[in-house]
């Protein structure tokens, strides 16, 4: 048999500076969270196949990793021929597991009860930069509480944790995007679409950062939708920038949008634009979608310049907890893209973060004796339990490269014992 030592595709092989970099960004975020009353909780990694191919994860759900059916279960799959020889599959998010989790456990949790939630999650997905088959998501999410205060809490929370984040490697500034779904299918009413058009419409449009308009009316029109409807949609769009809720609302009109929409939306965006800094630019985006199937209503995204891709993104999902409960839940949440996150932080700075203490390497001379070698180790005691990170080593004889190796793991003060 041949070993093969590279990982398995899509996943990736962790050195001991990118862990200490991954456990410094999440002790932040735990700090950071836990400041703001959010309650850390785990999740089984599988959840049953019936759950996550209930239609709530858009694309996702394609992208399952399946666990075969075990023992009889398999035998009686095989004999049946149906083909159904998963019962089980890896969760591709934390969203749907959280909505499980809360079904199953909410007359023991507050309410409104405010989840962290933070852990693996797997995709079959074709591996890129900052995009993995295995990944870390750290989530909050506000479930029974259909105020748009969850809203503003999630936001303004997520920011400032960004900010402390991000402000390590100099980067301040960054824009969180504000929509809601019902904005949304309200212009696609408008434009003359049918309520079945209006999921592949938005499939569309939630490609306007990389195909801009003229691309979404190609896309459509070559889709089969009316071209009269595609000229009266993308119309609602052609001046959609720097244009408040109220104004783009207004546009569509009231008989295709239920309930005081624009006015949340700004009070969302006015409220936690001031819980933040000067630094995080809260703007309301028309052409927000948010792919996942489970929105219902406000939706949100985090940009930074220079980067094509989103750093973090949630949304109000009022309906998903229900598919458990019987009874709808108010829940809203907001996710951190954090191997991403990863990714910037790695780009921007080559090197790791401190130990969280003094650095101390102290290198032994082969020939040293063992009562000296006690005494060394003795000595090392005492300065880790002063607080110190203190690693005993032989000394190599090329202790120059030893010691390069050891300053780029954080150490920074040496000491030799040699034999006396």
């Amino acid at each position: 048999m041949k070993f093969i030592k590279t990982p398995v595709k899509g996943m990736v092989d962790m050195l001991p500076s990118d862990v200490r970099l991954r456990q410094h960004v999440l002790q932040i975020i735990r700090d950071s969270y836990a400041s703001s009353g959010f309650m850390e909780i785990e999740t089984p990694v599988m959840e049953h196949i019936e759950n996550l191919t209930s239609k709530q994860g858009g694309d996702n759900e394609k992208l399952i990793f399946r666990v075969m059916k075990r023992g009889a279960d398999l035998k009686r799959a095989i004999e049946a021929g149906k083909n159904e020889f998963a019962d089980n599959g890896l969760r591709y998010d934390l969203t749907l597991p959280l909505s499980r989790y809360y079904s199953n456990n909410m007359e023991k949790l507050p309410s409104p009860f405010k989840a962290l939630q933070i852990g693996n999650v797997w995709r079959a997905d074709n591996p890129q930069k900052g995009r993995f088959r295995q990944f870390t998501q750290c989530d909050i999410d506000i479930l029974g509480d259909d105020s748009d205060l969850a809203e503003i809490e999630l936001i303004a929370a997520t920011s400032n944790t960004l900010s402390r984040i991000l402000g390590e490697v100099g980067i301040s500034d960054f824009t969180v995007h504000v929509n809601d779904r019902r904005i949304l299918k309200g212009a696609a009413l408008k434009a003359g679409f049918s309520e079945d058009d209006i999921s592949s419409v938005l499939i569309s449009l939630d490609k306007y950062d990389k195909i801009g308009l003229d691309g979404i009316r190609k896309e459509l029109v070559e889709n089969g939708a009316p071209e009269q409807s595609v000229d009266a949609y993308l119309a609602v769009y052609a001046q959609s920038g720097g244009r408040s809720a109220a104004d783009f609302c207004a546009q569509i009109g009231e008989e295709f949008i239920a309930g005081d929409v624009a006015s949340q939306v700004n009070e969302i965006i006015d409220c936690a634009s001031a819980l933040v800094g000067d630094n995080v630019h809260i703007v309301f985006d028309p052409t927000l979608v948010r792919g996942m199937g489970y929105y219902t209503g406000t939706i949100f995204e985090v940009s930074l310049d220079g980067y094509g891709f989103s750093i973090a993104g949630g949304g109000r999902y009022d309906e998903m907890v229900g598919k458990f409960t019987g009874h709808n839940v108010s829940a809203c949440g907001f996710s951190i893209g954090f191997e991403r996150i990863i990714t910037i932080l790695k780009d921007k700075s080559e090197s790791a973060p401190p130990l969280g203490g003094e650095g101390i390497a102290v290198l032994v001379d082969k020939k040293v004796t063992g009562e000296r070698k006690l005494e060394v180790l003795k000595k090392a005691q005492e300065l880790r339990q002063g607080g110190a990170i203190v690693t005993v080593q032989p000394m190599k004889k090329n202790m120059k490269q030893q010691i390069s190796k050891l300053e780029a793991e954080g150490y920074s003060r040496f000491e030799k014992v040699y034999r006396d």
